[in-house]
């Protein structure tokens, strides 16, 4: 089973940067695709980015130029750099792990980004 965790989540003004991790557990990392999810309060989740195994990546347009999502296979882990956030950004965001063919479907326990205007 696909371990999922998140980090790096805080309280931040409008117009500033924060950096979220997610390190995955199992020997397969390089064949997961990662996505980064978000639920802002009274809304449904979202998508806001994703990259595949290939480490191509795709955007929500909410995000597009703003948002960068990257992988690293040695370490684990997904990133997503979010920098002019806005307070609309504001939301748990969740990482997620799919791998089809291995039927994982995993999830984080989400982290807070709280955007002040």
């Amino acid at each position: 089973q696909v371990q999922v965790a998140e980090s790096g989540g805080g309280l931040v003004q409008a117009g500033q940067s924060l950096r979220l991790s997610c390190a995955a557990s199992g020997r397969a990392f390089s064949m997961y695709n990662m996505n980064w999810y978000r639920q802002a309060p009274g809304k449904q989740r979202e998508l806001v980015a994703g990259i595949n195994y290939l480490g191509r990546s795709n955007y929500a347009d909410s995000v597009k130029g703003r948002f960068t999502i990257s992988r690293d296979d040695r370490k684990k882990t997904i990133y997503l750099q979010m920098n002019s956030l806005k307070p609309e950004d504001t939301a748990v965001y969740y990482c997620n792990v799919q791998v089809p063919r291995l039927s994982v479907d995993a999830w984080g326990q989400g982290t807070l980004v709280n955007v002040s205007a």
